[in-house]
């Protein structure tokens, strides 16, 4: 299969729009067309991140421009910050205006202020061969001079703009719509300013403002949480009406996995209906999810070569699993061993589950067999079969010593299905001990001015990291990753390897596994003892494959932290070695 990329571009006309956001924007189009002659007025198009704003603005903009009587653009607030935000809008709108109003406009102006210089300026931008944005400039720096300059701006955009609207050929006003995407992505700063052309100067006739946006991001516990009363009310006021995007419906989200498959070039991967399902339903029908997911999918096929030599149907169950349940997947390739292969032990804590919680209910042989091997596995006894009193106590106990997501996961019907497929098949156990061989990706996380700064590349310079963990290989990339930020980095495969560096050397951040061959729980054990002996007393990071409620209770009684996460893992490390450079040394 040869694979290609999915771009994040919105929908750039009818023919692609696979969702059905036509009708909508063709109604917006109407209503928008049809109210020429009530503007001033701002619509809202309200949806969360990814959810198609910006492809339905698109549509719109293609049908107004189909129509008599309007024009549009569109203004890119992230261009500018702050106040060269009101700047840039309103110098915007006004370039879109017919150069003889505007050479009227500065003529007005030239009258009614009595400066020698300002006449001067007058004369000249009036004699001059400027073109829009000459005398879009020339005006704007007549009119904002001052605060009295910047209240007679207001009245003068409106006699501008009403002159415009109503300089046409037909029946009813121009229109001018102006398109602003994205504005719950900018800074609170530019929120504010673009908000404030909005309402203070361009809320004249003839202009109308289609804004893409979060409602929620904008409001009181958003971005603009900070706002005084009168500020949260002032923002009220922007929006005449707003229209919320609604979620597709399954059936056009379906139809849209399919067709991102297929231009990525993965569609024989998706054959299963019932993986497409999964597909829409995970990913919230957010179509940029979709994009991102279907994109994961290309990459992975197209670099990694663990997937040659096995079928398509168990490459996207694992993969699915990868990107939709991501906690779970980094378990199943975890190099804690202790409990085997997690995939293995989801199921057979569901059969235990199964049979503990329903205590009256005489579960088959079967069964009963693997809920007996689930809990002694764990360390647990056997409860009598004969006693299903007890059985409610061992589920509670045998769940302490379970991956925290278990009980939430078994509910989640998707998953299930998803396991229970991949597991069912022949090559399942040889394709996840194949992902487990290899290092599983890292994503290190970093600032880019601390890529671009010597402070960043070397901060964690003089610090001394042990890293406990019998299976050293695991943690090549992290530690590299420390290492080129200054650190030195010390392994111990073991217990006695790991005093012999407590006892010389100056540790400031103690790593560790938390299994350790046959012994789950040999990192808590270590560490309980070199607190005892006080041979260890700083911050300690256990980096496991496993998080369960009881890990959890061990780590809260030992003051330290847990996490599989390779992003979390080096989030903590930046948090001790930061206060490791705060705290002065000992005198």
């Amino acid at each position: 299969m040869e694979f290609s990329l999915l771009n994040d571009e919105p929908v750039a006309g009818p023919e692609d729009d696979l969702l059905g956001t036509g009708r909508a924007a063709r109604e917006l189009a109407r209503l928008l067309h049809d109210s020429r002659g009530a503007t001033p007025f701002t619509l809202a198009v309200d949806a969360g991140w990814g959810m198609g704003k910006s492809s339905l603005m698109r549509l719109v903009d293609a049908e107004l421009q189909a129509k008599e009587g309007v024009r549009t653009f569109w203004y890119n607030a992230w261009t500018s910050t702050g106040a060269d935000a009101l700047e840039g809008l309103i110098k915007s709108v006004l370039e879109k205006f017919d150069k003889r109003l505007l050479r009227r406009a500065a003529h007005r102006v030239s009258e009614q202020r009595a400066v020698i210089g300002v006449v001067r300026t007058a004369l000249t931008l009036l004699a001059g061969p400027l073109g829009a944005a000459g005398l879009v400039d020339q005006l704007w720096r007549e009119l904002s001079v001052d605060a009295k300059s910047r209240n007679a701006m207001r009245d003068e955009l409106r006699n501008l703009a009403t002159q415009w609207a109503e300089s046409t050929p037909y029946a009813t006003r121009q229109m001018l719509v102006v398109f602003i995407d994205d504005l719950d992505r900018c800074s609170e700063e530019t929120v504010l300013a673009v908000c404030e052309a909005v309402k203070v100067y361009l809320d004249v006739p003839g202009l109308a403002f289609v804004i893409g946006c979060d409602r929620s991001a904008l409001g009181p516990s958003g971005l603009l949480r900070d706002l005084s009363p009168a500020g949260s009310a002032f923002m009220e006021k922007i929006f005449q009406t707003s229209y919320r995007v609604p979620v597709a419906d399954g059936r056009g989200v379906e139809a849209y996995v399919r067709d991102c498959a297929k231009r990525s070039g993965v569609q024989e991967l998706l054959a299963d209906d019932s993986l497409v399902q999964l597909i829409a339903d995970r990913s919230a029908r957010n179509p940029r999810r979709i994009k991102r997911l279907i994109n994961g999918f290309g990459l992975e096929c197209a670099l990694n070569p663990v997937w040659e030599r096995f079928s398509s149907e168990a490459v996207i169950r694992t993969l699915l699993l990868q990107y939709l349940y991501a906690d779970f997947y980094r378990s199943l390739l975890a190099s804690d061993r202790s409990h085997g292969n997690a995939a293995w032990e989801f199921l057979d804590y569901r059969v235990a589950r199964r049979v503990l919680s329903q205590p009256f209910v005489q579960p088959d042989q079967e069964a009963w067999l693997t809920t007996a091997n689930c809990v002694t596995e764990h360390g647990l006894n056997v409860p009598s079969r004969e006693n299903p009193e007890d059985w409610g106590s061992v589920l509670a106990r045998l769940e302490e010593y379970l991956p925290t997501g278990f009980p939430q996961l078994e509910r989640d019907r998707n998953f299930v299905v998803l396991i229970e497929e991949l597991m069912g098949m022949d090559e399942a156990s040889e394709l996840v001990e194949q992902l487990r061989s290899g290092a599983a990706p890292v994503t290190v996380v970093q600032s880019d001015e601390e890529r671009e700064s010597e402070e960043g590349r070397r901060r964690y310079a003089g610090a001394q990291v042990l890293w406990v963990d019998d299976h050293p290989g695991n943690n090549t990339r992290f530690v590299l990753e420390l290492e080129s930020l200054g650190a030195r980095v010390l392994m111990a495969p073991d217990r006695a390897r790991a005093e012999q560096v407590l006892r010389v050397s100056r540790i400031d951040l103690l790593i560790s596994d938390v299994a350790r061959g046959s012994d789950g729980d040999a990192g808590f054990t270590e560490l309980q003892s070199w607190r005892d002996r006080g041979l260890y007393e700083g911050p300690v990071v256990f980096f496991a494959g496993r998080i369960t409620p009881n890990r959890l209770a061990r780590c809260r009684e030992l003051d330290a932290q847990i996490t599989m996460s390779g992003a979390e893992l080096l989030e903590f490390v930046d948090a001790a070695l930061a206060a490791r450079r705060e705290t002065p040394p000992p005198a």
